[in-house]
């Protein structure tokens, strides 16, 4: 979207997932912002077209620096734990311990999930980039 005064709109919902693949995968702001432009998989993620152009790079580090400035930063992990409470993920106790057995196990399974969703969609690149070769 382009708003009045033509800086570009992104769905903060859109930058914290982003944010988040970002620091699983170690990439800086210039290679996440590729990654949405080119991968199948986080296109389908955000809800994204195909064709979608992506978004400029900056706009992560300004987002992160909002949250910083606005003090929100605790919002976001507010409502994921809000989401992992919901889907039995984590459990209604006193404390939680990030060395949790259970909590590994979910990392290690989300991590294979990432894995699968990552192979599939170098798979799929592949298969729309072999079948732009064979229709010219």
């Amino acid at each position: 979207m382009l708003p009045p005064n033509g800086r570009p709109v992104e769905a903060p919902w859109h930058l914290a997932f982003i944010t988040v693949v970002q620091f699983m995968e170690g990439l800086p702001d210039r290679q996440a912002a590729d990654a949405v432009r080119g991968r199948i998989d986080l296109k389908y993620a955000l809800s994204l077209e195909l064709s979608d152009p992506g978004f400029d790079f900056t706009i992560l580090s300004d987002f992160r620096a909002r949250l910083v400035q606005g003090e929100a930063e605790h919002l976001l992990l507010d409502a994921m734990f809000a989401l992992f409470k919901e889907r039995g993920w984590l459990k209604q106790r006193q404390h939680q311990r990030t060395d949790s057995t259970h909590i590994l196990a979910k990392i290690r399974a989300i991590n294979r999930l990432m894995c699968v969703g990552a192979t599939i969609a170098v798979a799929l690149n592949s298969l729309v980039s072999w079948l732009g070769h064979w229709m010219t």
